[in-house]
């Protein structure tokens, strides 16, 4: 037995060295443990459970990225991707080291069996039974290492799976990088543009609003010197010199003018010749907006205005060509805006015969109405106060204060908070001087909201009732409508 032994062993140290052939297959990458049983027979001893295996390493590993892969950055999960990739190249090492072991492992079995197989043939009795036991054994444990070596391929095809998807993993990762730098750079540009661009306007401001103030300090300091010399020259006793001088032309001016209406009037009357049926009525009245034109009989013969038909025509200063103004019939009417620069005309039929007033020049306007309504118009909305006295046809007896609203869009009616009318222009809507009424009818209006909706308005003086009605019908025309009385044709004159 001892020679035995010590040639065997010569043997394993011989052959040791030896070449390993190319087709051997390995299922495992270490030597399995054994133990020997009680029948001599060949037992697994249990693994260490503080040393897990390749397989167990690598799901933990992917277990732990996959669930980490959320909430890393993209730089974060590039950079672990790298490291995993790096323990997969480990892990691919770590198994071929273990795939050498393994071959080296049968080359042993191989060389031990083959050893125990030459010794059988020279022992007999109980120690060839005790080789023959041994050349058991080392079988078990070829079977046992052979199944080792499958676990082993697979192990194997699975690390070269993750290692793959972990380059792939980098490779992404690494282009996901280089697109975000790129795009942080590209926003990073279009930042540092939009902030020059912004310093540039913010300074070309800068300089704009610098020139304009002092354009605008230059024109004001201009102004004050202005109002400097103005003051200098216009010392309150010269303004009052000024205005005592000129109420003075105005008075002189006014008796001119009835001297020069009286004088015209007496002159249309030594033309009309001895043709008395004209002399029995005449006009009286100022021949301008603001006035009130009365028919007073001027003869012992005439007949009583009562018992005549009378009715008011508008002349045009080019033509003859007469327009009837619907609803003037009676003896007084209040010329309008659309009366100025046109001849007005009475139409007296009494018994048969047929008597005709006529103004002798065209309705002058009223002075400084033009310019105070253009200060209005400035205005989006403008109130006047008003007392109704006719609503629908029917006298109103209430004499409380109501304000009428003039504005761009409409026009309303209110008393305190309620609303009484409330309309848009519209071709519905009419607007004119009251026809007939005394002397009260240049100071008032009629409004006719819409259909069945009309009002009688009286005004604090003649001047807001004209500003009124040219308001509204100015507004009206920017609106495309045409603002008149009834039956009014004109164009807007006013």
């Amino acid at each position: 037995m001892t020679r035995v032994t010590r040639d065997f062993g010569d043997t394993m140290q011989k052959d040791a060295v030896l070449a390993v052939s190319a087709d051997v297959a390995f299922a495992s990458s270490r030597f399995p443990n054994y133990k020997i049983g009680a029948t001599n027979q060949i037992l697994d001893a249990k693994d260490d459970p503080k040393v897990l295996s390749m397989k167990e390493v690598v799901a933990r590993e992917t277990a732990l990225l996959l669930e980490q892969q959320k909430r890393l950055s993209v730089r974060d999960l590039a950079s672990k991707f790298e490291k995993g990739l790096a323990a997969a190249a480990k892990l691919s090492e770590e198994a071929r080291l273990r795939e050498a072991a393994s071959l080296e492992k049968h080359v042993l079995l191989k060389k031990l069996r083959d050893a125990l197989e030459s010794l059988k043939g020279r022992v007999a009795g109980r120690n060839k039974d005790d080789v023959e036991e041994a050349i058991a054994m080392v079988e078990a444990l070829a079977v046992q290492l052979t199944q080792r070596e499958g676990e082993l391929i697979q192990e194997k095809a699975e690390v070269k799976k993750l290692a793959n998807f972990l380059k792939q993993a980098s490779e992404d990762a690494k282009k996901l990088v280089d697109e975000e730098r790129a795009y942080a750079r590209a926003e990073i540009e279009s930042a540092r543009a939009t902030v020059q661009r912004v310093e540039e306007a913010l300074q070309e401001h800068e300089r704009m609003s610098r020139a304009l103030g002092k354009q605008d300090l230059e024109e004001l300091m201009k102004e004050v010197q202005e109002a400097r010399r103005i003051k200098m020259l216009h010392q309150p006793s010269k303004v009052m010199d000024m205005e005592h001088e000129l109420r003075a032309l105005r008075m002189q001016l006014a008796e001119k003018s009835k001297c020069s209406l009286q004088l015209q009037k007496e002159l249309a009357r030594s033309r009309r010749g001895g043709q008395s049926m004209f002399h029995l009525f005449e006009l009286d009245g100022s021949e301008a907006l603001g006035s009130c034109l009365r028919i007073n009989p001027c003869s012992e013969n005439a007949p009583e205005l009562s018992e005549c038909s009378i009715q008011w025509f508008r002349l045009s200063s080019e033509d003859v060509k007469k327009a009837l103004i619907s609803g003037a019939t009676k003896p007084v009417y209040a010329p309008e805006p659309f009366d100025v620069g046109r001849v007005l005309q009475a139409e007296i039929i009494s018994d048969g015969q047929q008597f005709t007033l006529t103004t002798t020049c065209a309705i002058d306007p009223a002075a400084g109405l033009g310019s105070y309504v253009e200060a209005l118009v400035r205005k989006h909305d403008v109130e006047f106060n008003v007392v109704v006295t006719q609503m629908n046809g029917l006298d109103h007896t209430s004499e409380s204060i109501h304000v009428l609203h003039v504005g761009k869009m409409r026009m309303k009616l209110r008393k305190g908070k309620s609303t009484i009318a409330k309309e848009y222009y519209s071709t519905s809507m009419q607007l004119c001087g009251v026809r007939g009424g005394g002397n009260a009818a240049a100071q008032a209006l009629f409004w006719q909201a819409k259909k069945g909706v009309s009002f009688v308005l009286a005004f604090e003086s003649a001047r807001e009732r004209n500003a009124a009605i040219m308001l509204a019908r100015r507004f009206a025309f920017d609106c495309n409508i045409m603002l008149a009385g009834p039956d009014d044709r004109a164009p807007l004159g006013s």
